[in-house]
């Protein structure tokens, strides 16, 4: 499985954050399915965390809004024919442009970079007690295989055990700090963890914009079709 697919299956599971789901699985046999990053996403310490360092970091974050807008605008401007696609020679024809698009990524990059620290922070304390939480569930549940959604062809949503584990975890670990120790540095897992969340939370954010977008031109030519008042 490549990671796109793994980010795809994760995203699925953390979804149903979004769309509601029952309070807990009922497994009835010895297999169970779900997903470490989904369980990750939706615990209330990360949750919490996330919503401590975009607070703490509210500047930053809104200065790196206003430099991904410019980059774009810089963009944008290469597109001479207004395609809506970037060809080699119309990036060749002004290296002005893209040497000013390079140091807005690399601007970006760096203010960027005490965010995602304190993200990955308060991911790796979720992660060093995940296995202590998958065991407790395990043996709750009698539970002799867990797989993740992508091993599965096919799974009936009873087989789904997030929420029992999003449930331990929220009880073992109600809270995570943001701030690391001076020297501190994260693991590898730990990194690809917070971008794999990155990348979930994206998916969820652009579900609910384009839902959102949908139900606005729904209610439109309602909206137009109503008789005018007398």
């Amino acid at each position: 499985m490549n990671t796109k697919t793994k980010l795809f299956a994760a995203a699925a599971l953390a979804g149903a954050a979004v769309a509601g789901t029952p309070a807990a699985a009922q497994v009835t046999g010895a297999i169970a399915t779900s997903s470490p990053e989904a369980v990750i996403v939706r615990s209330a310490a990360r949750i919490a965390a996330y919503q401590q360092i975009e607070t703490q970091y509210a500047t930053q974050i809104q200065q790196i809004r206003t430099m991904r807008q410019e980059a774009a605008t810089l963009q944008q401007s290469l597109d001479t024919n207004k395609d809506g696609q970037l060809t080699q020679t119309e990036a060749q024809a002004n290296p002005t442009v893209v040497q000013q698009i390079q140091q807005k990524e690399q601007q970006i990059q760096t203010a960027s970079q005490p965010i995602v620290l304190a993200q990955t922070y308060a991911i790796e304390q979720l992660i060093n007690d995940y296995n202590n939480v998958q065991q407790q569930v395990v043996q709750q549940k009698k539970i002799q295989l867990l797989l993740t959604p992508e091993a599965v062809q096919w799974a009936p949503d009873t087989l789904n055990v997030t929420n029992d584990l999003v449930n331990v975890m929220n009880q073992r670990m109600p809270s995570v700090q943001i701030t690391p120790p001076a020297g501190w540095r994260p693991r590898a897992e730990s990194l690809q963890t917070q971008q794999t969340v990155s990348q979930i939370l994206l998916g969820v954010a652009q579900q609910q914009a384009a839902q959102q977008a949908a139900q606005q031109q729904g209610q439109q030519p309602a909206q137009q079709q109503q008789p005018a008042g007398r």
